[in-house]
């Protein structure tokens, strides 16, 4: 049996009803438990990569082909492929006013499980997520995200994937606004993903705070909605001693 997680073939999209094409023939494969960073100047479809593979609605896919877990799900969406074990963290969290956290984290475990939860059992897991990522509890009672900083947004989705605990996470610039004791903090539940888990990661960053203490598998450099360059975790390096200079031309 084979362990590619996710391969993607000559994956083409563009935004629903416009014609621009934003993705141009990506290909891609993960396979379980690997670490695989995605960087690449502004505007080159980082973004449109994480929300086409997740089954966003406001992308169309034109051409090509999405494996996971070895079924296609090109034209699956969102809540199926949700199900099946692939998620994705925001860039720029959404409100929800009117249900909590802790609400919207115990629905989607259930409807992902297809299994109702105790509820004891589901405040006592909480209770000892949120202490590894030094969340107040009393956050999981107030509405999803209102009124919370954008560190806490983050530590939020982060809350999100540990519970959860997907096969495959996509984290889409999740370090971005952050100080340096919420990268650190945001750092830390994904190292205890990688540990209690073992999932898979598709990181999409322009900066590599986030990654210190992860083993990256290989590096994939984005431009004008094509990959242009593969390498090794030494790519990152390059990368931010030179920029992507060398990529545009």
């Amino acid at each position: 049996m084979s362990d590619k997680l996710l391969e993607v073939k000559g994956l083409t999209a563009c935004v629903e009803d416009e014609d621009k094409e934003i993705l141009h023939g990506l290909d891609l494969t993960i396979r379980a438990g690997e670490t695989h960073v995605i960087m690449g100047p502004n505007g080159a479809g980082k973004s449109t990569l994480g929300s086409t593979l997740m089954g966003d609605p406001r992308y169309k896919i034109t051409g090509g082909s999405i494996e996971f877990q070895g079924e296609d799900i090109t034209e699956l969406t969102t809540d199926k492929i949700a199900k099946m074990g692939m998620f994705l963290s925001f860039q720029n969290p959404i409100e929800v006013p009117g249900i909590t956290l802790a609400n919207f984290i115990k629905t989607a475990i259930e409807n992902k499980t297809g299994e109702r939860l105790r509820f004891w059992d589901f405040k006592k897991q909480l209770s000892e997520t949120m202490k590894i990522l030094n969340m107040d509890e009393s956050y999981a009672d107030r509405d999803l995200n209102v009124g919370f900083s954008g560190g806490e947004k983050k530590k939020a989705e982060i809350l999100q994937l540990l519970m959860l605990k997907p096969a495959f996470a996509i984290l889409d610039e999740t370090d971005s606004g952050l100080d340096v004791d919420a990268v650190r903090t945001v750092s830390q539940g994904i190292e205890e993903y990688k540990k209690t888990v073992g999932g898979a990661l598709m990181i999409i960053t322009h900066s590599t705070r986030i990654l210190e203490a992860l083993d990256v598998d290989a590096t994939h450099v984005l431009v004008d909605g094509k990959i242009v360059a593969n390498g090794d975790a030494s790519y990152i390096d390059e990368i931010n001693e030179n920029g992507f200079e060398k990529f545009l031309k």
